[in-house]
């Protein structure tokens, strides 16, 4: 589903160029004054709303936009309200961005600059509101919005629980939906920065031409459409965390610069000459194997030292499958809930399904699949049909002879240490190998033993 905007202006011929510049990202929504934009922000949930200051029925004075801004943040305080203002206007825009506006524009808006911070505030809103979510929601073995009871999480929530207390650069690596992005809002929270900015920004997600600005911000004059000096993100981070996704995608050019502030934490605006000096702590992402992107020349390897003062390595999913299921009926009570169907569950197919399955999308692959078999249940229980987990689907993708020996391998030696409770040596007699063979083999497939069993005999 393509995120929504909602747009507050009272001149047409303003919202009918947004609507022309938008409309293909993004669902729009629209109101003309303080009490139709309290009314479609309520029913329209945006994930960002631009906000014209002058609004009727005094629409020479800000007035009306900044209390309609009061409204909205007061009825979703994480709400990303962006003032788009005149540019005799700028004094009134500094307020509202001093009231709770997660940024401004001046008229007439560059649609470029627009579609990055409108980009950038729904990656951050729904970041944010799905932490929040996953808080709310879990159970006893939730960390910080994370879940899992397998001895790979553990060791994953215990090193979180060291940095976090710490100043140090971190680098998170993990396959794509491993849940990168929510252990290093997880990391700010349980950190001395808790009560500072999250500012996350998507390196992937934003055109080289715009990054830089992005990053660094820009003084008054310094490109064409630069009508006045903006912060960038690195400032708006000062005294929090600055959050680099997919860190590997950064260019080379901008590489140097952010190498630079990380050794001195100064920086300069794009177009300017002035060092700034701005204090804050760096987490750095990515899905990418840094190393093989250091050998081919894209990736500095002075820049990656520096970041990965600390490495956390977010497991996929298929290496910790005792967790399938914890996160499984976490995400079914959750939607289940949103769906007005709070006594389904899953059946013992389905469940199998689950811990068949490879899962390439981990677990925001489970989540979206688990928000399918709700939707799509007609009974008490979610069924392996209603996954869209039938047996066609949930074979692995084998791509070689060795992966499929691997995967049989794996089955077999699992299935054994679970009938015999995790006892090694009834394991290893009923596989006929030794206990330093099933050793070996468990730490070669990737075999961990669940935290709830005892110790290994």
């Amino acid at each position: 589903m393509k995120p929504t905007i909602l747009i507050v202006d009272d001149d047409e011929e303003i919202r009918s160029q947004l609507k022309w510049a938008l409309a293909d990202e993004y669902e729009l929504a629209f109101a003309t004054d303080r009490n139709s934009a309290r009314d479609t922000f309520v029913k329209a949930r945006p994930h960002a709303t631009l906000l014209d200051l002058g609004l009727p029925p005094h629409p020479a004075e800000p007035g009306e936009g900044l209390a309609t801004l009061a409204d909205l943040l007061a009825h979703d305080n994480l709400s990303k309200v962006i003032i788009v203002s005149g540019q005799g206007e700028k004094e009134n825009a500094l307020r509202a961005v001093g009231e709770g506006a997660y940024d401004f524009l001046c008229k007439p808006v560059e649609i470029d600059e627009l579609r990055v911070i409108l980009k950038r505030a729904c990656y951050s809103a729904t970041l944010e509101h799905e932490y929040l979510e996953l808080h709310r929601h879990a159970r006893t073995n939730d960390f910080e919005g994370m879940l899992g009871t397998s001895e790979r999480m553990q060791q994953v929530f215990n090193r979180i629980r060291k940095v976090a207390t710490t100043s140090a650069p971190v680098l998170i690596l993990g396959e794509s939906g491993t849940g990168k992005e929510v252990a290093a809002l997880a990391i700010h929270r349980l950190s001395p920065r808790r009560d500072g900015p999250f500012i996350p920004i998507n390196c992937s997600a934003i055109p080289e031409t715009l990054l830089e600005s992005e990053l660094f911000g820009h003084e008054k004059g310094a490109f064409t459409g630069a009508h006045m000096q903006r912060k960038g993100r690195i400032e708006s981070a000062a005294d929090g965390t600055l959050f680099l996704d997919e860190i590997g995608e950064l260019p080379l050019t901008i590489q140097v610069k952010l190498l630079r502030f990380l050794q001195e934490q100064v920086i300069e605006r794009v177009g300017g000459r002035t060092p700034i000096k701005v204090e804050t702590r760096v987490i750095a992402a990515t899905n990418a194997d840094l190393k093989k992107t250091m050998v081919a020349g894209t990736f500095r390897e002075d820049l990656y030292y520096r970041l990965a003062v600390v490495v956390l390595d977010v497991p996929p999913l298929r290496d910790r499958p005792e967790d399938i299921p914890v996160l499984a009926k976490a995400f079914l009570a959750r939607c289940a809930a949103d769906n007005h169907k709070p006594s389904l569950s899953l059946g013992q197919a389905a469940l199998r399904a689950l811990q068949q399955h490879r899962w390439p999308g981990n677990v925001r692959e489970l989540e979206n699949r688990i928000k399918r078999g709700v939707i799509m249940a007609d009974g008490r229980h979610v069924t392996a049909e209603d996954l869209e987990l039938t047996d066609d689907a949930v074979q692995p993708h084998l791509r070689t002879l060795k992966d499929a020996r691997e995967a049989a391998e794996r089955e077999v030696v699992l299935a054994a240490l679970q009938r015999h409770r995790w006892k090694i040596s009834p394991a290893s007699v009923e596989l006929d190998i030794s206990r330093p063979t099933l050793y070996e083999l468990m730490e070669k497939l990737g075999i961990q033993k669940p935290a709830n069993q005892g110790e290994p005999t």
